[in-house]
């Protein structure tokens, strides 16, 4: 789930490395945050996260997911991400996140790893119920990230690992 954090937001970041971002559909996303966060089954915490992403395979949501046995929650951008990379999007361009708070609340430390490993240069926005937005980049979010480099792992062997293009196979009912 994201975090709340007293201390101040980072700063506004831009990159020019980020192609895309100029281009994101910006208005689209902070509105699919939000429906998304309608979504998320938190009765535990009763405080629903909703992702919205924009990857290269196109838009995807999240919510966050709560369990009884709270290390197997999942929180909403992670589900966004995931659900991204299984219809076959393997990079990141933007998150856009909205929590029921006052002020906007940043992706937790997991998701912000998530989110590098799959866009190093994604723009990050956080948006709440009430008027505040941060707008930042993930780099600026978890800087000195490990990610695939660490590994000695190029973006191209990374591409490499699309997910083949082939209708998914159901399985055949129990007789």
């Amino acid at each position: 789930m994201a975090t709340s954090s007293a201390r101040e937001a980072p700063p506004v970041v831009k990159t020019a490395k980020a192609p895309s971002a100029a281009n994101a559909p910006l208005p689209r996303l902070r509105a699919a945050a939000r429906a998304a966060a309608d979504l998320a089954y938190a009765p535990y915490s009763r405080f629903q996260v909703g992702a919205a992403i924009w990857t290269d395979a196109g838009i995807f949501t999240g919510c966050n997911v709560e369990n009884a046995s709270y290390g197997l929650c999942n929180c909403a951008e992670r589900t966004a991400i995931f659900s991204a990379v299984a219809a076959g999007a393997r990079r990141l361009f933007c998150v856009a996140v909205f929590t029921p708070t006052s002020s906007p609340t940043l992706p937790c430390g997991a998701c912000r790893q998530v989110i590098h490993e799959f866009g190093p240069e994604a723009l990050v926005l956080s948006n709440c119920a009430g008027s505040g937005e941060i707008n930042t980049v993930i780099d600026a979010l978890l800087p000195g990230a490990f990610g695939p480099a660490d590994l000695g792992i190029t973006p191209a062997d990374t591409a490499s690992q699309r997910a083949p293009k082939r209708a998914v196979r159901r399985s055949k009912k129990a007789s």
